[in-house]
């Protein structure tokens, strides 16, 4: 992770400071157990807490004893003895580094989740109050790029509505996967520490007992999580790209916001360019690029190995803080999205009526004319439009062979833009649960 990608509440998750103190409580937690349990004395117990519950820890102190150790949580374990003093000796009783090391990070993943749920909220927000705002705007919807039949600008918000309010519940299903807890000792067996101090750290820090661990909690969970990260990143992007392609020049239907100041290009002054959108599309591609080595990360040795110890390191700050700048940025954007209807509108008609083609063909079956005779009656008259040779509806009024099924009123009815939105409505109550 980088500043320039970094918001400050999600960062502090992952600094030393903050996984230390995250490292003291579940091994002052854990000393609580014991202390119920008559394995290690009770006021050894309550000194551990009053004598580090406060502390800052030293990280440079913790460095320099890592260095000779070659082991972090021995550092770690060091420098609380030298804040504790001689009931030090009681911390750590029949547990592991995992122990300490997979619970720590399964805080952190949940933690993070927390915010990014947040942010999912202020999408979801943006969307559905944009959505709504521009319910009936029509516009043209698009297939391979190209101009198929009208829809509306809401309707292209609530599509994203929609798929964030899925990946809200699969990243609240991948939270509640990953928040378990590992107290279990040596290759997972309890055989140093009783069960129950598991169950006691696990309620204390917020998350449930792993149902069996060996000496590391199953990487399954972790992966999941990962790989939710990535699919939203992927809804990212979804949008990011529908921007980029309606600010083109050709296009203008919408535009990012372009602030008082703001510069476009050191050489074009005239340039307004999707800059946000295209850092979104970056961000994205980082975030689902943490999703692989995830994967890789369930396939341990035996009852533990350390190959998925370094990938974490890396992966569970980059993935969340980048995720956590994208879901804001997106917020923004369609916040302050600046929409044309007068662009949309003249895109519509830009290629003469030929948008209505499919109505035309509908109504011919209709009065008899076979499929395919209907087909090539329609795209006879539409290929000349396509070229810019003339206007559809004129074209379909002057050929014989149309006019022996429609008549001029009725190949009028088939222009309607109406009758494409009438469904809007209903489109709407399914994804908001109200049209209004």
């Amino acid at each position: 992770m980088i500043p320039r990608y970094s918001r400050p509440e999600m960062a502090s998750i992952w600094e030393p400071q903050t996984r230390f103190k995250i490292w003291f409580e579940i091994e002052a937690h854990a000393a609580d157990a014991l202390a119920e349990l008559g394995v290690i004395p009770k006021d050894a117990a309550k000194t551990i807490w009053a004598k580090a519950k406060d502390a800052t820890f030293d990280v440079a102190r913790i460095d320099e004893i890592e260095r000779e150790t070659k082991h972090d949580v021995i550092a770690f374990l060091t420098h609380l003895a030298e804040i504790v003093g001689p009931e030090a000796r009681f911390v750590h009783q029949g547990m592991t580094s995992s122990d300490v090391l997979d619970t720590c990070l399964n805080v952190q993943l949940t933690r993070a989740a927390d915010l990014l749920l947040a942010d999912l909220d202020r999408v979801l927000a943006a969307l559905k109050t944009r959505a709504f705002e521009h319910k009936m705007t029509p516009t043209i919807g698009r297939s391979h790029g190209i101009h198929a039949e009208p829809v509306t600008f809401g309707l292209k918000l609530a599509y994203a509505y929609a798929e964030f309010s899925r990946a809200r519940a699969r990243l609240v299903a991948a939270r509640k996967e990953v928040a378990t807890c590992a107290i279990s000792g040596a290759v997972g067996t309890f055989a140093q520490i009783d069960p129950r101090v598991e169950e006691h750290v696990a309620k204390a820090m917020g998350l449930s007992p792993e149902p069996i661990s060996t000496q590391v909690i199953p990487r399954d969970r972790h992966a999941m999580f990962f790989a939710t990260l990535g699919v939203i990143a992927s809804s990212v992007e979804r949008v990011a790209t529908e921007v980029r392609h309606l600010q083109r020049t050709e296009v203008l239907e919408a535009e990012e916001f372009f602030s008082e100041g703001q510069k476009g290009s050191s050489a074009m002054p005239h340039k307004r360019n999707p800059v946000l959108s295209e850092n979104l599309t970056g961000l994205a591609r980082m975030v689902r690029a943490y999703v692989s080595p995830a994967m890789e990360n369930v396939v341990l040795w035996h009852e533990r190995d350390i190959s998925h110890s370094s990938v974490e390191r890396m992966i569970g700050p980059d993935a969340t803080v980048t995720l956590d700048f994208a879901l804001v940025r997106l917020a923004g954007l369609v916040e302050k999205l600046l929409v044309y209807p007068a662009n949309m509108e003249k895109n519509l008609d830009r290629l003469g009526g030929l948008v209505h083609s499919q109505r035309v063909l509908i109504a011919l079956t209709q009065k008899g004319a076979s499929r395919e005779d209907s087909y090539k009656l329609v795209q006879r008259n539409a290929m000349p439009v396509w070229r810019g040779e003339g206007d559809f509806r004129t074209l379909l009024k002057a050929d014989a062979d149309v006019k022996k099924y429609l008549s001029d009123a009725e190949i009028d009815e088939q222009f309607d833009l109406g009758y494409h939105l009438k469904h809007v409505d209903t489109i709407f109550r399914r994804v908001f649960g109200s049209a209004e």
